[in-house]
């Protein structure tokens, strides 16, 4: 990659004592970057603190399947960390130690609530907005099937790349930092993982319906920063079963339907429609 990075882990433990770490990239591109890096970890973490004590030292205290660990990655990274009650109820605390970036500029809560949100394609997949995300999956899902398959080879993966990224995104990728080599993936051998994220999305949201209809003022409470009854949720409901149940059946659990799409669509549809006035 084309940016300096470290990583530091922190080190957290649960009221059991379990000793739980959490890893984030610190990179010099911006607070609003980390601080939706730490969103996304600290999902993850969270969903590995929430397994019961029962479970614990079993192999039943994992995640249903890494989809559905990064339904809550995801979960915390975007539809809570991206919405406009959490930007509302941060944004007077995030003056205090940015005042001349923000106050000085007159940028509003609205102003960066918008900015977070912008709609841009984007090189990097990390650095996608909501509603382009998913083409990043569907470029290296497309791809892996090929070099699995043995219709592609590896020689020629990063001039492939290029050309699905202009045909996906409209983008030119002048390095393969920016392009085939931005991940750590398939480097690490998990070929198949890519459509976790897309998949994490469709739980995600499916599951954040639920929460909804359970707790009726989430938008208030995340505004005013009381987390709790949205965590206790979470662990009654999603973080408990580890994976004593399969995927398909979690979610049935949770949601009384099987997976599918409408209710991310629909988030995407009418949260960028009321952000971009689309009538």
């Amino acid at each position: 990659m084309n940016k300096q990075a470290r990583c530091t882990i922190l080190v957290v433990d649960d009221d059991q004592g379990h000793r739980n770490m959490l890893r984030t990239l610190l990179k010099d591109w911006g607070y609003e970057y980390l601080e939706r890096v730490a969103r996304h970890e600290s999902g993850h973490a969270l969903y590995e603190m929430g397994f019961p004590p029962e479970l614990r030292a079993s192999c039943l205290a994992d995640g249903a399947s890494m989809a559905v660990h990064e339904s809550q990655s995801r979960f915390w990274e975007n539809v809570i960390g991206r919405s406009a009650p959490f930007w509302e109820g941060l944004y007077p605390r995030l003056t205090e130690f940015f005042p001349e970036q923000l106050l000085l500029r007159r940028v509003t809560a609205g102003d960066f609530y918008r900015a977070v949100n912008e709609v841009k394609p984007s090189l990097i997949r990390v650095d996608a907005d909501e509603v382009s995300y998913s083409l990043h999956i569907i470029l290296r899902f497309e791809l892996e099937k090929q070099l699995i398959s043995g219709t592609l080879d590896p020689e020629k993966l990063p001039g492939v790349w290029r050309e699905y990224t202009r045909e996906y995104l409209g983008l030119e990728s002048e390095t393969d930092a920016d392009g085939v080599l931005q991940d750590i993936h398939w480097s690490m051998g998990s070929f198949g993982y890519f459509p976790s994220y897309a998949l994490g999305n469709l739980y995600g949201l499916q599951i954040t319906r639920k929460l909804r209809q359970d707790i009726p003022g989430l938008d208030s409470l995340v505004a005013a920063g009381q987390f709790k009854p949205l965590h206790e949720w979470l662990a009654e409901n999603v973080y408990r079963w580890g994976c004593r149940l399969e995927p398909s059946d979690l979610i049935v659990k949770i949601t009384g339907e099987n997976l599918h799409p409408r209710d991310f669509l629909e988030y995407i549809e009418n949260k960028y429609a009321a952000l971009y006035d689309i009538r």
